[in-house]
């Protein structure tokens, strides 16, 4: 009976050290994703567009085309720097509306 006692000992606490490490696992990431979503849910409601994938595929975009924009302006292309902002500009635009 000894012999049980001692391996049940082990494997209890080996169960133990499991369910910390899963309990802290999902506490966090419960945190994270409900940090992210109360992230997006502010963004899209100061910009006053729907919180829906496409929408924030399209804000991604838009803000990506205006930071190309700018680094082309600043390596000194002028069209294309013109070309990307107007672009990037009408998009965001359009999602704003």
């Amino acid at each position: 009976m000894q012999a049980n006692g001692f391996f049940d000992g082990i494997g209890e606490a080996i169960g133990d050290a499991i369910r910390v490490v899963v309990e802290f696992l999902l506490g966090f990431f419960t945190n994270f994703f409900g940090a992210f979503d109360d992230f997006i849910d502010g963004l899209t409601r100061s910009l006053g567009i729907n919180a829906s994938f496409f929408s924030i595929l399209v804000l991604v975009i838009g803000l990506w085309l205006l930071w190309r924009g700018f680094r082309a302006l600043l390596r000194g292309s002028l069209l294309g720097a013109i070309v990307r902002i107007v672009l990037a500009l009408f998009i965001l635009s359009w999602l704003m509306m």
